[in-house]
């Protein structure tokens, strides 16, 4: 029964994505594909992405100008999942943990000209230090310059800095980006390539800037176009309108593999689809019921059918590829809906006269709150609600705004809601790990959950730099969250990017922090 409606759901799906298909091919021709890019056939690397320019401000779209290597920030992520200095040389961290000091590059330069200082970075952290972002989640008392270093001092130790300065809202600007008032009103970075316009909210029109300081980008000209629409920029692909393609959907996938212009690179990311619960509520208050709805979930079944990749099926809350904390160890979440019945009857809940369980008298019918901007998302409550229909539960979707979440977690109204949650945003999952899970929770974790031990972990591990006591310490804290659920962990991420033919040297970051446009070149 269950492959049957899951089959059925998604030949619904596909034949709406059709049905879309033919709109985007419209859009496309009428002006968004057909006037704003050139086409694939000329020098100019055509992008295609999901993501829109919601502003110039580094906290609303630095994480664009910084994959777009457009503006740098003093650390990035390597290859090895590692935090290395990118406009930083080097660090240093006193015996305290309570002062560090960066030195930065030599010989850097912004777009305009102007040379790269300790006194415009130490300018560019305070601006966001004082604004709502990241930074104002450490414990930082001061950003000074020293010479050419960056002095930042803590109230208390925090090994996270070099991975909070990595985060797309501490690109560095040149003083010419900002106007009187301190806002940003053009993007002067250092990065290999330099924003010649700006369009909000779809365009980016770039060129090779001469002087970055890791050599020179070897296509000249570079042009971002932000297509909402799955369907249409997996059209854009296939026709050649792009040369670059991002976020595409699983079934664009299978279609663009038969595409011999068209190379589709896929990697898995440190992003989960998981469920998140209201402890508060008497359906999830106990361990027990967590666990129980855990075991009816298929994971396989909806990895296979909505992702199309069973391999997806989340084991643990933490996909391989983040390496301090997935367990190859760890007892896996498996499917047994049998035992969820079992569990589910020794708390004491007990099939009504439709199946419906109930307790108290009160009957475990559960409204899950999701969003269309993930269109997976909607797909998988479906899956849900007929997997937790067969050991008792009844499962209410509604599709909504995402914003719809973090207000129901504020006002208490959250039952459940289904989230699609990233630990690379900081490329340091301790970053939504503390977010999320410790002391009173957060929008898009933990809700009123509380475990004494886990929040002693997390405080320990914002301090800790000794890798090996890290590991011991993260081992612990995901062990905890494997055992108690407080959100339940369904199925990881792919992301996948169609790239022409004509590209070479095409690579997915899995930390989604750069498209290294400056490493790709034109096949000869």
């Amino acid at each position: 029964m269950e492959k049957m409606m899951t089959r059925a759901l998604l030949a619904r799906f596909y034949t709406l994505a059709g049905i879309l298909a033919v709109a985007g091919a419209v859009e496309t021709t009428g002006g968004i594909a057909g006037v704003a890019m050139a086409g694939a056939n000329d020098d100019v690397l055509d992008i295609a992405s999901p993501l829109e320019i919601s502003g110039l401000d580094p906290a609303k779209s630095g994480y664009l100008f910084s994959r777009m290597q457009a503006a740098e920030t003093l650390f990035t992520v390597n290859r090895e999942s590692q935090i290395v200095p990118m406009l930083a040389k080097d660090s240093r961290a006193s015996d305290d943990g309570l002062r560090w000091e960066i030195s930065l590059r030599d010989d850097v330069t912004f777009h305009d000209g102007t040379p790269l200082t300790a006194e415009i970075v130490t300018a560019d952290l305070n601006r966001a230090f004082e604004r709502p972002g990241v930074l104002r989640q450490a414990p930082i008392t001061g950003i000074s310059a020293s010479g050419n270093d960056i002095v930042i001092t803590l109230s208390e130790p925090f090994a996270m800095l070099p991975a909070f300065l990595a985060h797309y809202s501490t690109i560095i600007l040149a003083p010419g980006s900002f106007d009187d008032a301190g806002e940003v009103q053009t993007i002067i970075g250092t990065g290999a390539y330099r924003v010649d316009a700006v369009v909000p909210p779809l365009r980016i029109e770039l060129s090779a800037f001469d002087k970055w300081w890791n050599g020179r980008a070897q296509i000249e000209k570079v042009s971002y176009l932000a297509v909402s629409r799955g369907e249409t920029r997996a059209m854009m692909a296939q026709s050649g309108d792009a040369d670059l393609v991002l976020s595409l959907l699983p079934v664009a996938v299978t279609q663009l593999k038969g595409n011999p212009d068209v190379n589709v690179t896929v990697a898995t990311v440190p992003r989960t689809r998981l469920l998140k619960l209201n402890l508060a509520q008497p359906f999830f208050d106990e361990t027990v019921e967590r666990q129980a709805l855990s075991l009816a979930i298929n994971r396989k079944a909806i990895a296979g059918v909505v992702m199309r990749n069973t391999a997806l099926a989340a084991s643990q809350m933490f996909p391989p590829e983040i390496r301090d904390w997935y367990d190859a160890n760890m007892p896996v979440l498996d499917f047994d809906p049998q035992k969820a019945r079992e569990l589910l009857a020794d708390a004491g809940w007990v099939a009504g006269s439709d199946g419906i369980l109930e307790k108290d008298g009160k009957r475990f019918d559960v409204t899950v709150r999701t969003y269309a901007s993930w269109p997976d998302l909607p797909l998988i409550a479906t899956a849900l609600q007929s997997q937790l229909r067969d050991v008792g539960i009844g499962l209410e979707i509604s599709v909504g705004s995402y914003t719809e979440i973090p207000a129901g977690h504020a006002d208490g109204t959250l039952e459940a809601a289904l989230v699609t949650r990233s630990f690379s945003m900081v490329p340091d999952p301790l970053a939504t790990v503390m977010e999320d899970y410790g002391p009173g929770g957060a929008d898009w974790g933990a809700m009123n959950w509380h475990n004494a031990e886990a929040e002693d972990l997390i405080a320990d591990l914002r301090k800790t730099t000794d890798g090996d006591a890290r590991a011991q310490m993260q081992k612990k804290l995901a062990d905890i969250l494997q055992a108690e659920l407080p959100t339940i962990p369904l199925v990881w991420s792919e992301l996948a990017m169609a790239s022409s033919a004509r590209l070479e040297n095409v690579r997915i970051d899995p930390y989604e922090q750069n498209y290294y446009l400056a490493d790709l070149r034109w096949a000869q």
